[in-house]
This record gives structure tokens, sequence and C-alpha cells, in this order.
């Protein structure tokens, strides 16, 4: 049990852990690959990060090397590019955002009182996406058959044409299969902070890091699927000669750099939204008193999450733009400072009013400061359009890369890591060791990357692999070089700490920092359900409040003290006020998020080795797995063998119509909306901007046809409406009856727009616009043909009693999937038939 348990538990509360335990705990051996806590899984992700955060540093160093002397043989030039390739996209995609998601996946339900989050297959599918996706990413080096175009996968040299062999691919599918895992863990993250949180704890009450942790995650719902849309058509393109980034096809090689950038620059914040979160966290801590300013706080947070997504031309810069377009995304990228300086400028005055203790944590949040203030001054700089200009694609950018990603990410990762260390271990960090490692580090890094911002006004480019020695750049890259490998022997001493750690810390006790959150309160090492019972919090600094919390927590006092029913549950609340609205029951253990990214992953495999009557199989064991997913929920025996609550207890979730389903169905189609209005800017960028697009007449798209399948989705949608209105009054007369209609215009909408595909008579490979369409086309008839299908389950699951008046909660979900083909099918229409007709073709 936990480390505050002792004599004094009655019997009632021991029980009570056991019960917990036997429902809650972990199994061991094999068995151990189904565990879907987040606690667990969290930790995975932390690991599994840390791996590959090494595997980049190695690749750095590799670059450190070559580059530390003038006319160095070491490595090649093909060898070069993909050492230079591989580690900026294990440290962007397979180090930077997976391990911040494992530790908010970790501590989220911990800061806010809830057992686990709310979808925790979901959690665990995300896990193994990742580390399948990263096994096939990075094995490319070992293949010698790594991709070489730059982490940025630029066209035309990431195109077929200059890239051709299997480099180009294993980076869009690699990375293609990571973000799905990167828009889980987003997805579940959103819902589960604003639908988990302990009872009473409204949304100005919950903790800061939670709100940073907000932030990221709705941005990484929205900010990554261009990006996803963009490795689509980049594949396509070189598997099937669709030219979306051919020019004499109709296409643009620029659209590519809109797509990748209206990814990667909202990137940058979201890798610095949780560090800065820690940092909110930490220094009210040490400082010994609440932060000055939560509101304002909060606030720039919000502000700078939506600045972060009119940036993306910043990095466009030398492309040629249009100057008046210059001119808005450099106002726009000086414009950020502002949240980014009330930010500083709050932690400045918490440390100012408080009475700082200069801990290995704040060490490492003091060299946070320093570095990241540094980072900022220098993208100031590279705002304004004409010194961009002159330093774009040099090692000035390198330099001002590493010190903005680096200070805000790393360093605050650090100072989290010896914080929360003591939470995951139940021991204290050596102090000595960990102020060692830290200025090995800070000063490493200083010396690697500060002399980097001269080397690069000298004139040095960022993907020069050997130079002369008359450019004047030897000395300064020795020195980058030695600063480099200090960086690295700090890291390994890092490594060497934590593993004695284990062995050798000092015990910690209950609240060993003096802190305010409920993470705190909790057992360490924590058990798998984290809360013993859950309390009811009125204050943003409950520890502060009552230090007794975790003992009275222990001892069963508070909410679901019962495990009778041997449900995993935790509380569902208001997602604005935090009071109470249902119980939501959790599912278990399961093999099945390991067998769908394990199909997934024969797919991924499949294409990039061309062997697409595999990948066709593949795909349809994944939905099959997928189905079966979707089939053990809701009201099934085996996510809730009981359905009844204790006396006083709010409903299960699956017995109401506003469950945390439909909110995660409705976040997913935020990223879902934001593929497809990429999809849509491709489509006018290509038509207003590509200068060999070619617009037919008339369009060859029959509009009976498209208006027919539209009708059939409207009146679908319609239908659905009137049994939800039904289900409302408690009424499934007919029920099942009325999904099997539906799921019959669902699937006359898909045979509709099948026959629209056939007879258009498109040439995808000969033009942008007919492989645009295509596209556009297939986008759609997916959607038909899930919603048909996800109708059909719900009239079976309604003759087997998990789907009725009294468990009304399935057919809500499966609307919000038809309100959005709804939208997204008339707003297609009138892009692809209505506005190219109305104006007359090209």
């Amino acid at each position: 049990m936990s480390d505050t348990e002792n004599a004094s538990l009655s019997p009632e509360a021991r029980e009570l852990h056991d019960g917990l335990d036997r429902v809650w705990g972990n199994p061991r051996g094999l068995r151990a690959l189904t565990v879907v806590n987040h606690t667990t899984v969290g930790l995975r992700f932390i690991i599994t990060g840390a791996v590959f955060f090494l595997i980049g540093g190695l690749l750095a160093m590799l670059i450190r090397t070559q580059l530390a002397f003038p006319d160095q043989e070491f490595m090649s030039h093909e060898t070069y590019n993909q050492v230079f390739t591989m580690h900026g996209t294990v440290m962007m995609f397979l180090f930077a955002i997976p391990i911040l998601e494992g530790l908010a996946i970790y501590m989220i339900p911990k800061m806010i009182g809830a057992r686990d989050l709310v979808c925790p297959r979901l959690t665990a599918f995300g896990y193994w996406c990742y580390l399948f996706g990263g096994i096939i990413l990075t094995s490319s080096l070992l293949l010698e058959m790594a991709p070489a175009s730059g982490w940025f996968m630029y066209t035309p040299l990431s195109s077929g044409e200059y890239s051709p062999g299997r480099g180009s691919d294993f980076w869009l599918l690699g990375i293609t299969f990571v973000e799905i895992s990167a828009l889980s863990a987003g997805v579940e993250l959103v819902v589960s902070i604003l639908r988990t949180r302990t009872q009473g704890m409204a949304l100005h009450k919950m903790p800061l890091f939670a709100w940073y942790i907000l932030a990221m995650a709705l941005m990484i719902v929205v900010g990554f699927p261009p990006l996803i849309l963009g490795s689509i058509l980049l594949e396509l393109e070189r598997a099937t000669g669709m030219p979306f980034f051919d020019v004499s096809g109709g296409g643009d090689p620029v659209l590519w750099a809109h797509l990748f950038w209206l990814f990667g620059h909202p990137e940058v914040y979201i890798i610095f939204l949780p560090g800065a979160g820690i940092v909110s966290t930490l220094i009210p801590v040490f400082a010994g008193r609440p932060i000055v300013g939560y509101g304002w706080v909060v606030a720039a947070v919000i502000i700078m999450g939506f600045v972060s997504f009119g940036l993306w031309v910043h990095h466009m810069f030398t492309l040629g733009i249009p100057q008046l377009a210059l001119a808005f995304f450099s106002a726009a990228s000086m414009l950020v400072a502002i949240p980014t300086a009330i930010q500083i400028f709050v932690w400045l005055s918490t440390l100012w009013l408080g009475r700082p203790v200069m801990k290995l944590p704040m060490l490492w949040i003091v060299g946070f400061l320093v570095i990241f203030v540094l980072g900022g001054l220098t993208g100031v700089m590279l705002a304004l359009v004409p010194f961009n200009w002159q330093v774009h694609d040099t090692h000035f950018v390198v330099a001002h890369m590493h010190y903005v990603l680096v200070g805000g990410m790393l360093f605050p990762l650090m100072a989290a890591l010896y914080y929360w260390l003591p939470q995951v271990s139940g021991r204290m960090p050596s102090e000595r060791l960990g102020r060692w490692s830290f200025w090995l580090i800070f000063l490493g890094f200083n010396t690697t990357f500060l002399v980097m911002h001269w080397t690069g006004l000298l004139g040095m480019r960022r993907r020069v692999f050997t130079y002369d020695a008359d450019m004047g750049w030897g000395l300064y890259n020795l020195i980058s070089s030695v600063g480099g490998f200090m960086m690295a022997a700090g890291i390994a001493l890092l490594l060497l700490d934590i593993a004695l750690h284990f062995r050798f810390g000092k015990k910690a006790s209950q609240n060993p920092w003096n802190a305010d959150g409920l993470e705190w309160a909790m057992p360490k090492p924590p058990t798998a359900y984290n809360f013993v019972s859950l309390p009811a919090i009125e204050t943003r600094h409950p520890l502060w409040e009552d230090p007794e919390l975790p003992r009275t927590i222990e001892e069963g006092r508070h909410g679901l003290a019962n495990i009778d029913h041997g449900r995993r549950e935790t509380w569902g609340t208001d997602p604005l006020t935090g009071k109470l609205r249902e119980t939501i029951h959790l599912s278990g253990n399961s093999w099945l998020p390991l067998l769908a990214a394990l199909a997934l992953a024969v797919v991924c495999i499949s294409l990039l080795v061309r062997i697409y009557p595999l990948a066709a199989v593949a795909t349809v064991v994944s939905i099959v797995i997928l189905l079966h997913w979707s089939w053990v929920n809701g009201a099934h025996p085996k996510m809730a063998p009981d359905a009844t609550v204790a006396p006083g207890e709010p409903p299960l979730h699956s017995r109401t119509m506003n469950g945390p389903g439909v909110w995660t169905m409705s976040v997913s189609h935020l990223a879902n909306g934001s593929l497809f209005l990429s999809l849509l800017f491709g489509w006018f960028y290509l038509w207003t901007v590509a200068p060999e697009w070619q617009m037919p007449a008339t369009s060859p798209l029959s509009m009976p046809m498209l208006v027919a399948a539209g009708g059939a989705l409207t009146l679908g949608t319609l239908w659905l409406v009137k049994l939800v209105r039904r289900l409302r009054q408690h009424d499934d007369t007919g029920l099942s009856g009325g999904l099997y209609f539906a799921a019959a215009l669902g699937a006359l909408q898909s045979v509709l727009l099948g026959v629209v595909i056939w007879q258009a008579d498109l040439a995808p490979t000969e033009t942008a616009h007919d492989a645009t369409l295509l596209v556009a086309l297939l986008y759609v008839l997916i959607h038909a043909l899930l919603g048909g299908l996800l109708c059909l389950l719900q009239g079976l699951r309604v003759g087997y009693g998990y789907v009725s008046a009294e468990v009304p909660y399935e057919p809500v979900v499966v609307l919000r999937l038809w309100n959005y083909n709804v939208v997204v099918y008339w707003i297609l229409f009138v892009a692809i038939w209505g506005i190219p007709t109305l104006l007359g073709g090209g």
C-alpha cells in the first residue's frame, strides 16, 4: 500500500485499498502489454522519449565532430545529410512532443484529482503508435536509407525526382504514424482536463500547469493535421505521381512549405507551453507564495496559443511572399513577444515578493530564464524582414532555434524531472550530482550555441557539411564542438544520477517540497488508481489550505470510496464550474490498443515497401479491431459490469447524453476539421497561385449526383436528430429500425459518391486539379462509409440492450459525426463545384 498507510487505518479503509488494487492493479508478465493506466503509459512515453533523445544527441555529436575542423572527411556529404535530417527529426518529432505529452499524461490526472484519463485505451494506443512509428523511422538509419532532405522535407528536394530512394518515404510514413499518437494524446488531454477535474475545481481554480497543457493539447489538435495532410499528399505524389507539388502538373512546391509551417511554427509554442507551465508550477513552490497574477498568466497562455497560428510565414520570408504579407507576419511575429513577456514578469514578480529557496529544480529554472530570454531577443531580430533575409538558413537561425527550444523546453523538463522524481520513486534527488550535471549542461550549451550566432553572421549555412580553412569559421566551430561534448558529459552525469537515485536516494517525506498541488496528496510511488477517495476542492492551493488532506484521502473520507461494483471510476464534472455531473466508468486493461497499433504498423510498412495488397489486408484488419474496440464500450458488460451507483452519487456517464465520449468526438472533429480546412486551403492556393494550374471550363463532376449524395446525407442527419430528440424524451420506440434507415442513407450517399468519381473520368496523375478533386471526394466518401457503418453498429447494439432509452449515450456521439459530415460536404460542394461553375472554370 501507500507510504502514508499505518496501523490506524480502519478495517473498512484497508478493505477499500485491497478492492481498488484488485480492480485497478497492473498485470505482470506478457499481460503487462495490456496496461492502459495513465501512470504506466505516461512513464512509457517519458522513457521512450528519453531513449530517442539519446539517439538524437548521438547524431548531434556526429555533426559537431564533422564540423569541428575545416576540410573534414569524417562523414561523406550523403551520410552527413542523413544525420542532419534525422537529428532534427528525432529531436522534434520523437523526443520533444512525445516526452512532454508523456509528462502531461502522467501528471494531469494527479493534479486535477482524477484516477485516470478519460479514454485509457486511447492513451495506450497513442503510445504504441509512437513506439512503432519511431522504430520505423529510426530503422532507416540502420538500413542506410535515412531521409536526407532536411527535417522539414522541402519539395522538390524531397520529391521522387531528387530523392528517388526510400528515405523520404520513411520520413513521411513514419511521421504520419507518430502524429496519430500525438493527436490521440491531444484529444485525450483536452477532454480529461475539461471533464474529469475533481468536484469543486472550477476553471479558475485549476492548477496553472493544467491550463498550459490544455492550450498545448488544443494546439496539437488544430496544428498537427496540416502536416499530416502534407505528408499524405507528398507520399501520394511519390508513390502514384499525383503532381501536388510539381509545377509542370499544376502543383506548387511552396504549398508544402505552407502546410509544413502551418504545423511547424505552432509546434514551437506547443513545445514551449508545457515548459512554461512547469516554471509557473515550480516558482510559487520555491518562492513560498502563490503566483502573482494568475489571471494574467492564463490570459497570456490563451493569447499565445491563438497568435502562434498566425506566424507560419515567419519561416518563409525568402520565398517571394507579397510585401503586404511580409509586413503582416513580421508584426505578428513581434506581437507574440507580449504574452511571453507577461509570463516572465509574473515569474520575476513572484520571486521578488517571495522567499526563494535555491533547491536543485530551481537551479534549472534560473538556467531556463537566462537562456530563453536570450533566445527570445534573437527571435525578435528574426521577425524583422530585412535582417531575416540576411541570416535566413544560416547558423544564426540554428542557434536561435536551439536557444528557444532547449531553453524553453529542456531546462524546464530537467527541473520537472528533479521536482517530481520523489513522486515517482519515493526518494529525493542528489543535490551534488544534480548541480554538477546542471553546470556542465548549462556551460556546454552556451559554449555550443552562443558562438553559432557569430558563425551565422559570418555566412555559414546550416546544411554545410565541410568548409575551407580560409573561410574563417574553423576556430568558432571548434569551440562549438567542444561545448557540445561538454553538454554530452553533463547528460551522461544526469543519467548516472538518476540510476543511482533509485538505489541510494534518501527517502522522501509526504510533501518534500512543501508544495500546494494535489499530486503531493498521493502515495509515493503512486498506486494505479491515484486516490483512494476523490476530495472536493475549493482552492487553488489545497495542500497549503489543508495539510491533512493526504491522510483523509487515504482513509477514504471523500468521494467514490466504494469498489463493490468492480468498475474503474472517476468523477465527471462540469467543464466550467467543476460541479458533479456523472460518474465516469473507465475501460480496463486490454490487448486492443496494441493490436490496433500493430495492424497500422503493418499498413505503414506495406506502403513503405509498396506491397499494396498486404496494406489493404492490414487496413481491413485494423478496421475490424477498431470496430471491436468500439463495441466493447458504453453499456457493454466489460465496461460496466454493474450499473448501480451508491446513494447520492451521480449516474454513470453511459446513462446520460453528454458524457465524455460526446466531448471526445467533438474535439476529434477539431482535428478533422483542421485537416479538411488545410485541404481546402491547398485547393484554393493551387487555383490562385500555381502557374501551371489547369481548371477545365466545365466541372467534370456530375451536379445531380453530388446533390443527390448531399441530399441522402442531409436526410440521414435530420433523421438522427429526430431519433436523439426522442431519446431525450425517454422514447426508444423503433430505435433500431431508425438507425438501420440512417445506415442505409449513409450507404446510398457512398454509392452516389462512388458513381461521381467513376463518371468524372479524372486524370489524377496528370494534373494537380484532378488529383486534388480525387482526394477531396475520397475524404467525404470515407466519412460517408464511416457514418453508415456506425449507424449499422448502433442498430445492432439496440438489439443487445447496449443502447436504449435507459442507455441513450452512443447515438449522440454518432450524431456528432453526421453533423460534421453534412457541414463539410456542403462546404466542399460549393468549393469544388459551385465556385468553379460560377466563375466559369480557369
